[in-house]
């Protein structure tokens, strides 16, 4: 009888999965929508909170993979205004992950020199949401490493209201002319005014649009599509955006 060897998978040492990744061309802001995990889950006969709690294991790992390459910012879509249109069950169980992921993750974050911001509507969100938000706000806010910002509760169109009637009720106070409105003043009122705009968007499962996330933010963005499922993302796929962004030339409206 033949000789059966067993199969082994081999993992590249780090210096060599990476040598094609230009360290001084990483994108510095990356925003992701992570798309698919109820697609994902249904393909496997599972709940969709199923494909939810597999995605927050991708969190972990392209988290540790962008802060080791070198990414500065790095924003995802947890969820947004319209998710709460989502059958009571469901929204139930997302307003858990960020407690269950920031509790079982945060002494990570913390090691990597992580630090945790959000933007959105934070305030409309479960008690206990806030207080395991806010708690990891609070233990990285000294860190000096990458950014991890999640967009919870949130929504582009409301964020670009909001500011325009903060600026409104300023020139009805007297306290602001409208000719002394500028984009950049307008960026000043926007949650992200503290954070550089993202340079590369990713977005997850086959879709190919914004779904009003960082609609001001993404102006110049390079965006990159993939089919995978969010919970099937892993660091490869990260690699593969990253060096798809290396080779294209931004002109930001120029020759």
């Amino acid at each position: 009888m033949p000789l059966k060897i067993p199969f082994m998978s081999r993992k590249l040492p780090q210096q060599e999965k990476l040598q094609d990744i230009e360290s001084d061309n990483v994108p510095n802001h990356i925003a992701i929508i992570m798309d698919g995990n109820g697609r994902w889950a249904k393909e496997k006969n599972l709940p969709r909170i199923a494909g939810h709690k597999e995605g927050m294991g991708v969190v972990k790992k392209v988290v540790r993979h962008a802060s080791d390459l070198g990414v500065k910012t790095l924003t995802l879509y947890a969820f947004s205004t319209e998710n709460w249109k989502r059958p009571k069950k469901e929204v139930d169980f997302l307003m858990k992950l960020p407690v269950d992921f920031l509790q079982t993750y945060l002494p990570e974050l913390i090691e990597k020199n992580v630090r945790v911001q959000t933007i959105g509507t934070k305030g409309l969100l479960p008690e206990h949401t806030q207080q395991a938000v806010d708690e990891a706000i609070r233990q990285t806010e000294q860190n000096t490493g990458m950014i991890l910002n999640f967009a919870l509760n949130y929504g582009s169109r409301h964020e670009i209201v909001e500011v325009t009637k903060c600026l409104a009720n300023q020139v009805k106070r007297g306290e602001l002319e409208p000719e002394s409105i500028t984009e950049e003043l307008f960026e000043e009122n926007l949650y992200t005014s503290h954070l550089e705009e993202p340079d590369l968007l990713i977005r997850t499962s086959g879709e190919q649009r914004l779904s009003n996330f960082l609609l001001w933010q993404l102006a110049y963005a390079e965006f990159w599509f993939t089919d995978v499922y969010w919970p099937s993302f892993n660091e490869e796929t990260l690699e593969e955006a990253i060096r798809n962004y290396q080779k294209r030339k931004r002109r930001y409206g120029g020759v």
